[in-house]
């Protein structure tokens, strides 16, 4: 018999809102700590990205397959089993004594945080039912989220610089333990399905992961290979014909990984595209901004990540003012003048000079940008579920959860060649000025096209129209009602 108990409501919430937290920061936590790395396990200077990419490529590519198997396996499974792995991993990572080890233990991170990443969202959207009480669950799931990514810069910093580089990947272990202990205290063990006659769609598992694996691996190898190589066109041309594919298989499949019906929903639809470009904009903030402190203020690693906290302070600010301006009116009314915002900031960070400050250049922005961004993230993952059936929340989840992580390496891959197209050879503080604020400004018409999807897409009304649905599985038909 199915179980309809939603656990308590609050420690489901913190359980996810830690994992998220923990998911995120491990996405940025390592970026400062690099040179570090590269000194101690004597890498060369090409594989030293690998230690990013890595984790960029198993989490992004894993997505979808993670999502499928929430709702097909159950979702507190799934969430446990990939912080384990996420968990084992980091303690590997902390361990390693050569590039291939520390390598293999941030692609194995990626893979558990494709499991545990959108188990975390949908374990939310089937506990708190649509209305304001999800829009504020999703509020502090998105606040937390972002300031993950934000402090993830503080964290790399400070510990680098304090304790040592392994301290990157063994400052998760504490996290992940907290996250498990509420998820086993508080989520309700997945019901023991009588009939499993729903099998997961492997053909379309196997398309996804290798279209997405392939797309990313392209994207994220411009910055040695350009986007002119062949390699680089090879690989892509690859990812499209896999993905093409894909969609010809889930049009034809009874059990798809990813329903296609779920894409003729406004809401779904539009707030996928929302958070690939919201993504991509935040990313390539965080990535020139940090570069600007560093190689142009001249500011260390812990300064770099301290100066990073006004940023965090305006993300969880947005996305509070966010959660409740959702709550009463419909997502649109807040993603819109949040993208604008955050245009209008990243527009005032592309005026950053050599000669410049933290006080002049970096922390007006950063506040402007934050609050404009938070007030994206809440509402954007309450439109990506809305209408959606508990027995895909899992799916819809890991679209999201997808399209984020695509929406980061493409913007940031695509920004960060112009603006080294742009400094060239030169490597003074002047060119690299140039090359930062380019990047910035065109980060800046990124948000603004985010807003203009937002009003051309986005449903006007808060009465959405269910997300048209294909006849449930025997199986699932005890869960099938709408969270």
């Amino acid at each position: 018999m199915y179980r309809n108990s939603r656990g308590r409501p609050g420690a489901v919430l913190a359980a996810a809102a830690v994992a998220q937290f923990v998911v995120a920061l491990d996405m940025s936590v390592v970026n400062v700590a690099l040179p570090a790395i590269r000194t101690a396990l004597d890498f060369e200077p090409l594989n030293l990205s690998w230690v990013v990419h890595a984790y960029a490529l198993t989490f992004g590519g894993l997505l979808l397959l993670g999502g499928r198997a929430c709702d097909l396996y159950g979702r507190r499974r799934m969430f446990v089993l990939g912080l384990t792995v996420f968990a084992l991993c980091s303690l590997a990572g902390g361990l390693a004594h050569a590039p291939w080890q520390l390598i293999a233990a941030r692609a194995g991170q990626g893979v558990g945080a494709a499991a545990a990443a959108p188990a975390a969202l949908a374990m939310l959207t089937t506990t708190f039912p649509e209305g304001p009480r999800r829009v504020r669950a999703l509020g502090v799931w998105s606040a937390v989220n972002a300031a993950g990514g934000a402090l993830g810069v503080l964290a790399g910093g400070l510990l680098t610089e304090y304790a040592g580089w392994r301290w990157v990947m063994l400052i998760n272990l504490p996290i992940v333990a907290v996250a498990l202990a509420l998820a086993l205290a508080a989520v309700p063990a997945d019901a023991e399905r009588a009939a499993r006659r729903e099998r997961l769609d492997v053909p379309g598992a196997v398309l996804a992961t290798g279209g997405v694996g392939l797309l990313v691996l392209g994207v994220v190898r411009t910055d040695a290979l350009g986007w002119t190589s062949p390699t680089t066109w090879a690989t892509l041309a690859a990812a499209t014909g896999l993905l093409v594919a894909f969609v010809v298989v889930e049009s034809r499949t009874t059990t798809p990984l990813l329903r296609l019906g779920l894409l003729r929903s406004r809401w779904v639809a539009g707030a996928n595209v929302l958070v690939f470009l919201a993504a991509a904009g935040q990313f390539t903030a965080f990535y020139f901004v940090s570069l600007y402190m560093q190689q142009v203020l001249g500011m260390s690693a812990a300064a770099t990540g301290t100066a990073f906290l006004p940023f965090s302070l305006g993300l969880i600010a947005g996305t509070v003012l966010a959660t409740r301006l959702t709550a009463i009116r419909t997502p649109r009314a807040s993603l819109v003048p949040g993208a604008l915002l955050a245009a209008s900031g990243l527009a005032w960070f592309a005026l950053i000079s050599p000669d410049g400050s933290f006080l002049t250049d970096v922390l007006g922005p950063s506040l402007v940008t934050s609050v404009g961004a938070g007030l994206v993230l809440a509402p954007v993952a309450a439109a990506a579920t809305t209408g959606i059936a508990r027995r895909e929340a899992g799916t819809a989840s890991g679209l999201m959860n997808s399209s984020r992580q695509l929406g980061g390496s493409i913007g940031l891959a695509a920004l960060a060649t112009v603006a080294a197209h742009r400094t060239g050879t030169a490597s003074g503080p002047a060119a690299l000025n140039d090359g930062y604020a380019l990047g910035l400004a065109l980060a800046a018409a990124v948000f603004v096209l985010a807003a203009v999807v937002a009003v051309a897409v986005l449903p006007g009304r808060r009465a959405a129209t269910p997300v048209p649905q294909s006849p449930a599985p025997a199986q699932n038909q005890m869960e099938g009602t709408p969270s």
